[in-house]
């Protein structure tokens, strides 16, 4: 069976962006560019919804031709409202259930599978158990005033065992976690599970 990590960036607050800000809040350091150009070499299947299909799709249609480092990675957009055929190279359109898809493509995956934004997608595997890794790269900045897209609202609660910190160009923390749903607050000195 193939592992699902939920992947996001993040400010500091829990936006996944923020109004008149650049990509990465324009706090992107050699470090972490280095480290994001490694770990965009892993085979993995990229899953993402409509909304973030056409924000990353466009994105990269207006790069000059050939620096889509997303174009040769399998990638499945779930969706009930795009038709075939879909222009972003190696993407596939899933219609139904999301849930009942991806259980089965973990199942019948050659490659791990990773989330691509996706709010409501990420929130909906969670919620399913289908979540074996959460990671959160968190830039140092508080966009309160301009942030969008708030990651954890209508989130079930979830506990988070670290398995990997780390920390780029001295203030933007990547952290890796195995989350376990939890059925209400963890009680004083029991952990997170």
């Amino acid at each position: 069976m193939q592992e699902l990590m939920i992947d996001f960036i993040t400010s500091l607050d829990g936006y996944g962006a923020a109004e008149g800000w650049p990509a990465f809040w324009g706090l992107e350091g050699p470090e972490y560019l280095g480290w994001l150009e490694e770990d965009s070499n892993t085979e993995r299947t990229l899953l993402m919804g409509a909304t973030t299909y056409r924000l990353m799709h466009g994105a990269a249609a207006s790069q000059p031709e050939g620096t889509d480092t997303l174009a040769a990675v399998p990638k499945a957009v779930f969706s009930n409202t795009l038709r075939e055929p879909l222009e972003w190279a190696n993407t596939r359109l899933v219609s139904g259930d999301a849930v009942e898809a991806v259980r089965a493509m973990k199942e019948e995956s050659d490659h791990p599978l990773s989330t691509l934004g996706s709010l409501s997608l990420c929130r909906s595997l969670l919620a399913a158990g289908l979540v074996d890794r959460y990671r959160v790269v968190v830039f140092p900045v508080v966009t309160g005033a301009t942030g969008r897209d708030r990651i954890y609202d209508n989130w079930p609660d979830v506990g988070l065992e670290l398995t990997e910190a780390r920390t780029f160009d001295g203030g933007t923390q990547l952290l890796d976690y195995v989350p376990t749903l939890l059925d209400g607050p963890i009680r004083s000195g029991t952990g997170a599970a």
